[in-house]
């Protein structure tokens, strides 16, 4: 019979360990000091000429092939893993069980802090939505397992293997995952910066005169100058060229530069490019800020507690100025400047105009006549930049521009039209509603625009032209989370969980399963009317196809004419 008593243990050659006299002597040699070199672990395969003019505090481990040189105010509680370069940084320190940015609170749409978003490595658009719209969902279901899921989702204390930090200030409380570049940042407080592209692809990058505090940065990248405090950075995102952001969160595929965010989510692929533009206090995605644009959320009053939702597709025109609170309706242009609250989410595609009081005046449906509308739909997928990079995909998103939530919508609209258009004009000749004002003949035009833009739905989305039967049950109604096109039961559903894995899981299956339930809701929504009119919709879809040709042809023919007038 074998027995280990008496034998003494082996031990694992790779493990790092305190160094030899001999070795702190040559590290002294090359410019290195210790607070305590017993607490200095190295693997046994580092290359000591690569570690130069560095001071090392306690619990540090450097690991085999890793590169860090001219570190003159310490390294403290690191975990430097094979491979990692550090060069000319000026310290890079770790309390005990530093959080890295993961739970910090964001006070998204209320400034405030009475929505506060909680962030964490994997965040979805999804769920920073419902945290941020359905505070109460925080409170009564998420509260008492909330700490113990953000716990599973610390990172380490560490320069990640094959990552790079080079000519940085101080790193206080930032773990760098695997195979990260940051070059140049000014300084970083309590973050995380993580990859999890495939070697190779890597999207996460931190660049020149970067300053952030509070903060994760996911698969996106953060340059030339950006200031962050309190943000989560999405994947394929990107900020640059100045751009400054506090209490925000920027999802899949966002671009922002030169100008600010303040209490921005930022669904995906918001864009704002210029310096003078300023979003604050609202919900966006497939955005595109215009110049100059502008919100107010606050009132001085009760301070900073106003806040807009801007439903899938606005677009600002330059010096567009909305005073919260106000909810505008997909896919509309937003022009001049809006100080009646206004609420255009019953009239997506639309045109809103500011009058010279700053009242609404709104042109439904005119957008539905632009070229760039399916031009968007079919460029946006080939823009993400996730899967570019194989990312695995943390925020879902439905692309298409006629969904059941905007055709729901649209079917209601000219119910409401019909009743608008039952009443004279008042005396200005516009017709009211709900603080926005209508010309009759934009109301008699929308129904046509709405009519033929749900016939081409129809087209695109029904096999072989024919309606799929009813099964009696109530439509119900869609709703756009954070990209999602979803049914509300469906979200209904994801509120009653009290775990977030859980909520995403209900999340995961309203996306798989959008085109059945889609055809589901078709059943259900579309009546006589329409299914009476069914041969009409091939009619109807053409009747669209050659609206947004001729909207082409007229911009092919004005910038033609534009191009012959500025010719030399």
């Amino acid at each position: 019979m074998m027995t280990n008593i008496g034998k003494t243990p082996e031990i694992d050659s790779s493990l790092p360990r305190r160094l030899e006299w001999w070795q702190r002597a040559q590290l002294e040699r090359q410019g290195c000091s210790s607070d305590n070199w017993d607490k200095v672990l190295f693997s046994p395969g580092v290359a000591l000429p690569l570690i130069r003019n560095v001071h090392f505090g306690e619990n540090v481990i450097v690991e085999e092939g890793a590169k860090v040189r001219n570190v003159p105010g310490g390294i403290v509680n690191c975990h430097i893993r094979k491979r990692a370069t550090i060069e000319n940084v000026a310290r890079i320190e770790f309390e005990p069980e530093a959080a890295c940015g993961v739970g910090t609170p964001v006070a998204a749409l209320d400034e405030t802090g009475s929505r506060p978003v909680y962030i964490y490595p994997g965040l979805s658009s999804q769920i920073a939505t419902l945290m941020a719209r359905v505070p109460k969902w925080v409170e009564n279901k998420l509260k008492p397992g909330l700490q113990d899921f953000l716990d599973s989702k610390m990172v380490p204390a560490e320069i990640g293997e094959d990552a790079v930090v080079r000519d940085c200030g101080i790193l206080s409380n930032v773990s760098v995952g695997k195979r990260i570049t940051v070059e140049g940042a000014s300084a970083l407080r309590n973050g995380a910066i993580i990859n999890n592209a495939p070697a190779g692809r890597e999207a996460a990058y931190v660049g020149g005169g970067v300053d952030a505090e509070n903060f994760i940065i996911e698969d996106g990248k953060v340059d030339s100058g950006c200031i962050l405090r309190n943000c989560y950075v999405g994947q394929g995102v990107t900020l640059e060229k100045g751009f400054t952001a506090h209490d925000s969160l920027f999802f899949a595929n966002c671009s922002f530069e030169n100008g600010e965010a303040c209490a921005l989510l930022a669904g995906p692929y918001t864009v704002s490019m210029h310096k003078a533009t300023l979003l604050i206090g609202c919900q966006t995605s497939f955005m595109n800020a215009g110049s100059a644009t502008n919100q107010s959320n606050h009132m001085y009053k009760l301070g900073p507690v106003h806040w807009g939702l801007l439903e899938r597709g606005v677009k600002t025109s330059s010096g567009a100025y909305m005073m919260f609170g106000a909810k505008i309706g997909a896919f509309t242009m937003v022009m001049g400047s809006h100080k009646t609250h206004p609420d255009s989410s019953s009239f997506p595609f639309s045109y809103l105009f500011g009058d010279e009081r700053g009242a609404t005046v709104v042109v439904p449906g005119a957008m539905l006549r632009s070229c760039g509308l399916l031009r968007d739909e079919k460029k946006w997928p080939t823009r993400d930049r996730r899967l570019k990079r194989k990312l695995p995909l943390n925020d879902r998103i439905i692309f298409n521009v006629l969904n059941p939530f905007t055709v729901d919508t649209m079917l209601n609209a000219i119910d409401t039209i019909s009743g608008l258009l039952a009443h004279p004009a008042d005396d200005d000749l516009y017709v009211r509603h709900k603080g926005m004002k209508f010309t009759r003949a934009a109301l008699e035009r929308a129904k046509t625009l709405y009519t033929a833009a749900i016939f081409k739905y129809l087209s695109m989305t029904l096999p072989n032209q024919k309606f799929p039967p009813s099964d009696g049950e109530e439509p119900g109604k869609w709703v756009d989370i954070g990209g999602q096109i979803m049914p509300r039961k469906m979200l209904e559903k994801a509120l009653e969980c009290e775990e977030i894995p859980e909520a995403e899981k209900v999340f995961s299956e309203a996306f798989l399963r959008y085109e059945e339930l889609q055809l589901l809701w078709i059943g259900r929504r579309f009546g006589a009317w329409w299914r009476d009119r069914v041969e009409r919709i091939p009619i109807g879809a053409a009747q669209f196809d050659a609206m947004v040709d001729d909207d082409r042809e007229e911009y092919l023919e004005n910038l033609s004419r534009e191009t012959q007038m500025l010719a030399l």
